[in-house]
C-alpha cells in the first residue's frame, strides 16, 4: 500500500471524530482544497450515517454504562436546547462542524427526534459549506507571506 493511501485514511479517520482536523492535516498533506473537501465530507458523513441508524442503541448503552446520574439542565444542554428552538435542525446541523463533533451533533438531532432523511441532508450541506470555507481559508493563509515564511 502507498503512503498516499495511509495518509488519506489516517485524515478520513480523524475526520469521523472532528471535522476541521480534515481541513488542516489535508492541506499540510499537499491536498487541493478539493481533496480536502472530500476527504472531510466524507469522513463527517460517514460517522453521521452511523450514528444517524444506531444512535438511539448507542445512546442507551452509554446511558446504561455510566453509573454517574447526570445532570439534566446543565450550562452546555441549555445552549443546546436554546439552539435547537430557536433555529432547529439547520441551527445544530450548522455548528457540528465547528463547535460539535460528528458524532454529538447526530446524537443531538437524533435524541430531539429528527428524520433520518433530514439529518443526512442537513449534515451533508452543513459539512460542503464549512468544507468550502475552511479548505479555501486556508489555502489563503497559506499564501499569506508572513505564514509562508514561517512554513519554509
Amino acid at each position: 500500500m502507498s503512503e498516499a493511501f495511509f495518509t488519506f485514511f489516517g485524515i478520513y479517520l480523524l475526520c469521523l471524530i472532528k471535522f476541521f482536523a480534515g481541513p488542516i492535516l489535508g492541506a499540510a498533506a499537499g491536498y487541493s482544497p478539493w481533496e480536502i473537501i472530500g476527504v472531510s465530507v466524507l469522513g463527517m458523513m460517514t460517522s453521521v450515517t452511523f450514528f444517524t441508524f444506531l444512535g438511539t442503541r448507542v445512546k442507551q448503552y452509554l446511558q446504561a454504562r455510566s453509573s454517574k446520574k447526570k445532570k439534566v439542565f446543565t450550562k452546555k444542554n441549555r445552549r443546546i436546547v436554546r439552539i435547537w428552538s430557536s433555529y432547529g435542525e439547520i441551527g445544530i446541523a450548522a455548528l457540528t462542524p465547528i463547535l460539535l463533533t460528528p458524532i454529538g451533533g447526530t446524537l443531538i438531532l437524533v435524541s430531539f427526534g429528527s428524520d433520518k432523511k433530514k439529518i443526512l441532508g442537513y449534515m451533508l450541506l452543513s459539512g460542503l459549506i464549512w468544507g468550502v470555507i475552511f479548505s479555501f481559508s486556508i489555502e489563503w493563509l497559506l499564501l499569506f507571506p508572513p505564514i509562508s515564511a514561517l512554513l519554509r
